[in-house]
């Protein structure tokens, strides 16, 4: 086909487009260039438990802003020390509030910026059905060889794991038989893989469209330890980056707090 020819036959074929098709397509080009042209990235340390839901998140914050998160998970009480050591995070989403409120008093961060943006529940799981009862009275019965948790110096579910032995009478007994793991991830990790029959985890990592996905499980009561309020806040690496700006307003968004809520999170 000649040159001539191809430039007559795309003119025909824009033609027969009607107008309003035409003019959302101009408008998605548009905002696609907007976007493309405005892209940033923030580098976000994300406490362990809240992996999953971060990571949806993530993808849906691509895809409506054009900014990219960068994430590593891990301990709250170890990304602290790193963050003191100078590590180049932008923003932190910590397993507790103390942490961040800590970051704030020490001046390492943007004033005002800090949010509660998740509660957390705590969950004593077991892959296996049937072993964990629904009052959590197997910690009672004490009839397993070890169960895992966090490590609660460093980890705010551990700590929350050990209220909750501690006000159930059972912690001296269940001693011997704790296995601590550096974060969440990892006490979930023993659990899931069986090297624990039990463990206390965050719901968001057994939890699936509203439910439990597989084994057993006991929600343990808000009553039985302090509430896992977790806070977020703009490191100052991260106060003239737009995308760090951005992601903390996504977060605080409809679609955002419906993550959050669909992984078991108040």
């Amino acid at each position: 086909m000649a040159a001539a020819d191809r430039y007559t036959s795309n003119v025909q074929n824009n033609l027969a487009i009607p107008m309003k098709t035409r003019l959302v397509l101009i408008a998605s080009a548009l905002l696609a260039a907007i976007h493309a042209a405005c892209a940033g990235e923030v580098s976000v340390a994300v406490a362990a438990n809240f992996t999953a839901p971060m990571n949806r998140i993530a993808t849906a914050f691509a895809q409506d802003t054009g900014h990219t998160a960068s994430l590593s998970f891990g301990s709250t009480g170890k990304f602290y020390a790193q963050i003191k050591n100078g590590a180049p995070f932008q923003v932190l989403l910590a397993a507790d509030q103390q942490t961040p409120a800590k970051l704030e008093q020490e001046k390492q961060t943007l004033a005002g910026s800090r949010f509660t943006y998740a509660v957390g529940r705590l969950v004593l799981w077991s892959k296996q059905p049937g072993l964990v009862d629904d009052k959590g009275e197997v910690l009672r019965k004490g009839s397993f060889e070890k169960i895992a948790i966090a490590d609660p110096k460093l980890a705010p579910y551990g700590a929350a794991a050990v209220e909750v032995m501690e006000k159930m009478g059972v912690r001296q007994a269940l001693q011997p038989k704790v296995v601590q793991g550096e974060n969440i991830s990892m006490a979930y990790q023993w659990t899931s893989t069986g090297n624990t029959p039990l463990g206390f985890v965050a719901l968001s990592q057994v939890m699936l469209d509203g439910k439990i996905a597989e084994g057993s499980a006991w929600v343990v009561p808000l009553s039985l330890h302090e509430p896992i309020r977790q806070d977020a806040v703009v490191l100052n690496s991260g106060k003239d980056n737009p995308a760090a700006t951005a992601l903390m307003h996504y977060l605080k968004g409809d679609k955002a707090r419906a993550i959050i809520r669909s992984f078991g999170y108040e």
